[in-house]
């Protein structure tokens, strides 16, 4: 199974035309991640990614929705207990 987390461009590095990097935040945790496989994908954009890659672009609306999806799941494994679930 894979998980893909939705997370927003928060600045693009211009500076390796071979791999267009970028800062994405993830509801508070921000990393970098590659943004090559998404040229059209901009600053403010919601972009899906995979082990590091921005493997889709989505809207405001999807992208807030799965990441308060992903939270809720967070909580109930937290009031479940560890290998409980």
């Amino acid at each position: 199974m894979c998980l893909a987390i939705p997370g927003k461009i928060l600045e693009i590095d211009g500076s390796n035309e071979l791999m267009r990097m970028g800062r994405v935040d993830f509801g508070g945790v921000v990393r970098d991640i590659c943004l090559t496989y998404v040229p059209e994908a901009g600053v403010g954009d919601y972009v899906i990614v995979h082990t590091g890659f921005a493997i889709n672009r989505l809207d405001e609306e999807s992208a807030k929705e799965s990441l308060a999806l992903l939270e809720e799941m967070a909580l109930l494994q937290e009031a479940i207990g560890p290998g409980e679930a």
